[in-house]
């Protein structure tokens, strides 16, 4: 997958070359960003392979840690730029585990807090850009919506997450995974789990097993709704209280949407009063919101 002329770089798929790293520096993990370090050459070759990096692409890699993955990303992309949130570990990868690269910038900084949209025009003027992630539970959903509502030029974005939140994103309605995060990533991006992780391929070894989504964007929605603003805030408030019906949920949220006029949609809809939020597919929502606007 990589050039011969990376064949002597120290890549840290190997978990010995990890434990040297952590060592030298003498390197704790924080808890508070999540940290859990790849340790599986071939889980990190399938996850660059399954974003489809090529020479072409400019990536952004979010929580790089170490830089594990970016070893493997600045050997198969045009340009990177990673991302990384702990001063601590900026020094390791810009005066070690990176320093042979000549593709990469590490920022130091809150992923949620950089506008990328202008890294893109900068670096790739403003064409779609291909993200990489191994992102922690707790920050999952305000980086992908974060990246998908500030309309960033994307490509795709691949993701290693908790299995469960993988499941999430690409359920349907009437499961119990289904949700505000399931539509919304629906909305704006085609789900396929490409890869399942286990816990061991991680330092330290997670309590939960992984794995690696890809999100390929939409060019354009696949509803057309009137108010996609107003679309989310009905989604919202339907499963903030998924056990009570979208009459009560919504009706009861405060977001200006009236019990009469929800009785009015749902009825013009031929849906029933007592259903709830989960029963109902993105294209109903769609309807739904399209009605109450």
């Amino acid at each position: 997958m990589s050039d011969n002329k990376y064949n002597n770089i120290m890549h840290l798929g190997n978990p010995t070359n990890t434990i040297a790293v952590l060592n030298r520096y003498g390197f704790d993990f924080k808890k508070k960003f999540g940290q859990n370090f790849l340790i599986d050459e071939n889980v990190v070759e399938k996850i660059v392979r399954e974003a489809g990096v090529t020479k072409d692409d400019f990536v952004v890699e979010v929580g790089p840690g170490i830089g594990t993955m970016t070893q493997i990303l600045c050997e198969n992309a045009r340009e990177v730029v990673a991302v990384e949130i702990d001063k601590k570990l900026i020094p390791i990868l810009t005066e070690d585990t990176l320093s042979y690269y000549d593709n990469v910038t590490v920022i130091n900084e809150d992923i949620l807090k950089l506008d990328i949209k202008k890294l893109a025009d900068e670096k790739n003027e403003g064409r779609p850009i291909k993200v990489v992630a191994n992102l922690p539970y707790y920050i999952t959903t305000p980086i992908i919506m974060g990246l998908f509502e500030s309309h960033v030029p994307l490509d795709s974005i691949t993701i290693m997450v908790q299995k469960e939140v993988a499941d999430r994103m690409q359920c349907g309605p009437g499961t119990k995974d289904y949700g505000a995060l399931s539509l919304a990533v629906q909305f704006y991006a085609r789900p396929k789990v490409v890869l399942n992780v286990p816990a061991s391929c991680f330092m330290p070894r997670p309590n939960v097993d992984s794995a690696v989504i890809r999100l390929e964007r939409f060019k354009t929605p696949p509803v057309d709704v009137k108010n996609e603003h107003l679309m989310f805030k009905i989604i919202r408030a339907s499963f903030n209280q998924r056990r009570k019906t979208m009459l009560n949920s919504v009706g009861n949220s405060g977001i200006g949407i009236t019990k009469e006029a929800l009785t009015n949609a749902l009825e013009t809809m031929g849906l029933p009063l007592t259903i709830r939020g989960e029963a109902l597919s993105l294209e109903q929502f769609t309807q739904l919101s399209n009605l109450l606007c």
